[in-house]
């Protein structure tokens, strides 16, 4: 290398190095602000970012004890059972159910109005029960029925103008309302019905739709008059005769009142006491004694052999029929009572009868001084 290349190069190596001298001070300075940047921001972020890591806690305290909560609550209500396809075979089965005319179909009432009812009956379609099939009675009303309430009802037309099945509880009383009434005159339950018309000899009433007739003789213990009183009344029958084949149904309150009244007569009787005196009317005369009527229901009876003292062979010797005596109670067993008019006479006699005494004659009685004398010493 010559000494012009020598020179050359020197002073491009000085050149050099100056300048990496001037690069490395200017990277130390900027590194020097950059440290004093990232000095002032974590400064002026420290607190900042305290608050924010202590929302972060309680953000997750609550969050943690919410999620216990409800894992307590997932843990405590029972799982519900899941569904399947063969929880739904009923109502697929009943949907796919051919409906036939004639038929007998349970539903479940979902509306009410004055001139019809709608009836859920679990398939493709609602039914509904217009007035007219209701029932034949005057007074019957769909404002009786309740939402909610099952019923029993026969399809008479499969699809109606509306799409709907018509239904009638009428048709379908015929046929369930007579089982029903013959299991009441089995059982010789009581209802209670409403009578709606006077008619000859009797009275009518509905029962399960069914137009039943209850007898003049069969309305009462004693005779009615005026049958036309007992329209619109409520009374308590029984059936006493129900045949479906000649749509013949017959009611009776009779029974029911003769066993009320039984009842009450019992009550009466049992708070008689033995030794009451009373005033009664004679019903009837018997070979073995008379009945005679104390009034409220109650009768007793007076045996021959406590009519008299004297010995009598028939009652009619001394009593008659609608004749008033004084008797007195002298039993009271198994709801009756027994009398007598002979004991009335025996406690009359008693209070009659005194003690009398014989007065010694008027000689036996009298004394002379000399005999009061006589025995006397002086």
């Amino acid at each position: 290398m010559n000494e012009e290349e020598r020179v050359i190069t020197e002073e491009t190596s000085e050149t050099a190095a100056e300048t990496n001298t001037e690069t490395e001070t200017a990277s130390v300075a900027a590194t020097a602000e950059s440290v004093e940047a990232e000095a002032a921001t974590e400064a002026s972020a420290e607190p900042a970012e305290e608050v924010k890591e202590t929302a972060e806690e309680t953000d997750a305290e609550e969050a943690a004890e919410a999620g216990a909560g409800e894992t307590e609550e997932a843990a405590a209500a029972p799982e519900a059972p899941a569904e399947t396809m063969a929880d739904y075979d009923d109502a697929i089965t009943a949907s796919m159910k051919p409906i036939h005319e004639g038929d007998i179909l349970k539903g479940t009432v979902i509306g009410i109005s004055d001139e019809e009812l709608t009836v859920d009956l679990g398939i493709y379609t609602d039914g509904v029960v217009r007035l007219a099939d209701a029932s034949d009675d005057p007074d019957f009303s769909f404002r009786d029925f309740e939402v909610g309430q099952e019923i029993s009802a026969t399809v008479i037309r499969r699809d109606n103008a509306q799409g709907r099945i018509q239904l009638s509880l009428k048709a379908a009383a015929a046929v369930l309302g007579w089982e029903r009434l013959q299991q009441l005159e089995k059982d010789q339950s009581n209802i209670t019905v409403k009578i709606s018309e006077a008619v000859k000899s009797g009275v009518t009433a509905y029962v399960e739709g069914i137009r039943g007739f209850i007898p003049a003789s069969k309305l009462s213990l004693s005779y009615v008059e005026n049958l036309d009183e007992y329209v619109g009344r409520e009374i308590e029958v029984r059936v006493i005769t129900a045949e479906p084949e000649n749509k013949r149904l017959v009611l009776s309150a009779r029974d029911i009142l003769r066993e009320k009244e039984q009842e009450e007569r019992k009550q009466r009787i049992s708070n008689v006491e033995v030794g009451l005196v009373t005033e009664g009317t004679v019903e009837t005369l018997k070979d073995y004694g008379a009945f005679i009527d104390l009034g409220k229901g109650m009768s007793g009876l007076l045996h021959v052999s406590q009519i008299s003292q004297q010995r009598i062979k028939h009652p009619g010797v001394v009593l008659k029929e609608g004749q008033k005596v004084k008797v007195k109670v002298i039993g009271v067993k198994d709801g009756k009572i027994s009398l007598s008019m002979k004991a009335l006479e025996d406690a009359q006699a008693e209070e009659v009868e005194e003690e009398t005494y014989k007065m010694p004659k008027a000689e036996a009685a009298t004394t002379s001084f000399a005999s009061l004398l006589k025995n006397i010493k002086l």
